[in-house]
């Protein structure tokens, strides 16, 4: 997999040594939220082994094998979709579809029953007919919390519902309920749907039901013990592609002329961000980097892997431009960077419950990163994107040891992020998913602050030197002494000692719901 220029070079060539050695543990509490990825940590390269010194990025995982009844089952689309190149389909919600070839990965070769056309269509856009996947209220995989943000979006009543896969029973489900009294205002409370050993499903053993469809019908006639009736079902956005097309699959490096830059949103250090359309058709973001600021060969070899790292809240890269200027594509996230919507977009207006919800979704991003051995090395809200319902997505992961200006490998210019950066790595060069979690301590001072710049009135090199001597910030005006004290705990000057993302995503997750329990027993069920 990857670009073609990517399958030119030699085998042996590997990614520069990266300098990281920690994968502690810390304590962990109640389960995070199961957020969707699709890849085995072991397919890359450990950035936080030093024992390994230089790990390759031409690795070839293995291709998924086809879907169980491909080219006999009927599907049917669960959303629109225009064609974005003359090999895809455009179809309608509803439209039905016989699977010619499913070993293409995420992009299957359909024919319409309704049209009689035939090209590729995204398979996460389609589910078979009649199966609990092509209902509107099951949303697969995802966690409580993540069901919690959907179901509190604005518009949705008292009673919308939504179902997902149990986190903890294999074949089980959970349903999430948005409910509304007195004391809480707007809440979710989630009930566990077992399953029976015959294959029946239930909420209480008292009720049985043959499907999860014939339960939800039940229960929408009638609150029956729940905490009111299901009204309908919670809307589902629109699934994201991991490709531009299936041409981009695993051919990435695409032409120049297929990109239009149309409007720029913004100038950094090293180049410009613009928002763009690919092919006429889609639109995206668009990095551009000034010739100079990195070896096209090895950023490269670095997107192969970038390519691979696959989940929700990570900004997905869809494809490259190598020859200098280097431009980078991504998906194009509406909102900007999370330091621009705090101090001049609508974060101005946040309050601590959606801060710190903001937190919890970038700790959830950089669990995975965690899980996957990588590290991001600029971890800060100029490089966090927000997108529609305050969505958040960590970008630029892995670029910055890619830069080649000397005033910023040298660490000590100003376009070097020390007041982000861990003693250890601004020193010593010694990065690390721990030197994250020290940034991520940062990250959280700009989320309170709305975006003021970290240890005000300081220089960095006053900045460096306090933090040798002890130096941390105090508390932030409107922080409460809890999170404040998490901030302390990623800032400890042992590395070994800060908590993993995995704690960080828990503890954030749960900040405002620790002490209740999280799926309901239900009145008289």
């Amino acid at each position: 997999m990857g670009c073609a220029c990517c399958k030119q070079r030699k085998a042996s060539k590997a990614v520069s040594s990266p300098n990281s050695c920690d994968t502690g543990n810390g304590t962990q509490p109640s389960e995070p939220s199961r957020y969707i990825e699709t890849f085995d940590p072991g397919m890359i390269p450990n950035f936080n082994d030093f024992s390994n010194p230089a790990p390759s990025s031409n690795f070839n995982p293995s291709r998924p094998g086809p879907v169980t009844g491909g080219g006999v089952t009927l599907f049917i689309a669960l959303y629109d979709y225009d064609a974005r190149t003359e090999d895809d389909l455009s179809f309608q919600k509803g439209e039905k579809f016989h699977i010619i070839n499913n070993t293409e990965g995420d992009w299957w070769e359909a024919r319409s029953l309704d049209t009689g056309k035939s090209g590729y269509l995204p398979s996460n856009y389609v589910a078979p007919v009649d199966s609990i996947q092509a209902e509107e209220w099951y949303f697969g995989k995802m966690g409580r919390k993540d069901a919690e943000r959907q179901l509190l979006a604005q518009d949705n009543p008292r009673g919308t519902f939504l179902i997902r896969e149990s986190e903890t029973t294999k074949g089980a489900y959970s349903l999430s309920i948005r409910d509304w009294d007195d004391a809480k205002g707007d809440h979710v409370k989630h009930y566990k749907i077992r399953k029976l050993d015959n294959g029946g499903y239930y909420i209480t053993t008292r009720t049985q039901f043959d499907t999860v469809q014939e339960l939800v019908e039940h229960y929408t006639a009638r609150a029956a013990g729940l905490c009111c009736r299901l009204i309908g079902s919670c809307r589902r956005g629109m699934p994201k592609l991991a490709d531009l097309s299936v041409k981009t699959k695993d051919v990435w490096e695409i032409p120049r002329e297929s990109l239009q830059l149309i409007k720029k949103l913004g100038n950094g250090q090293f180049g410009e961000v613009w928002m763009g359309m690919w092919n006429g058709t889609t639109k995206v973001a668009v990095k551009t980097l000034k010739p100079g600021t990195m070896s096209p060969e090895a950023f490269l070899d670095e997107a192969q892997i970038m390519k691979r790292l696959r989940h929700d809240k990570l900004v997905q890269l869809y494809a490259v431009v190598s020859e200098e200027p280097i431009y980078i594509i991504t998906e194009f996230m509406t909102q900007g960077s999370l330091l621009d919507f705090l101090k001049d977009g609508d974060g101005r207006n946040l309050k601590l419950p959606q801060l710190v919800d903001m937190a919890a979704q970038i700790a959830a991003g950089m669990a995975y990163i965690e899980r996957m051995n990588y590290i991001h090395r600029d971890l800060r809200a100029a490089n966090i994107l927000v997108g529609d319902g305050l969505v958040c997505k960590i970008a630029d992961f892995g670029l910055a040891r890619l830069i080649e200006d000397n005033e910023y490998t040298a660490r000590q210019g100003a376009k070097f992020p020390i007041k982000w950066t861990a003693p250890e790595a601004a020193l010593y060069g010694k990065f690390t998913i721990k030197s994250d979690v020290w940034s991520f301590g940062i990250l959280l001072t700009e989320l309170i602050t709305k975006g003021r710049v970290p240890y005000p009135g300081m220089n960095n090199r006053e900045v460096l030197e306090q933090v040798e001597r002890g130096y941390r910030m105090p508390v932030p005006q409107g922080c409460p002494a809890s999170l404040h004290e998490l901030m302390l705990q990623c800032w400890r000057k042992d590395p070994d000692e800060r908590h993993t993302f995995e704690y960080l995503q828990s503890f954030l997750e749960d900040y405002f719901t620790a002490t209740e329990p999280q799926y309901q027993p239900g009145e008289n069920l």
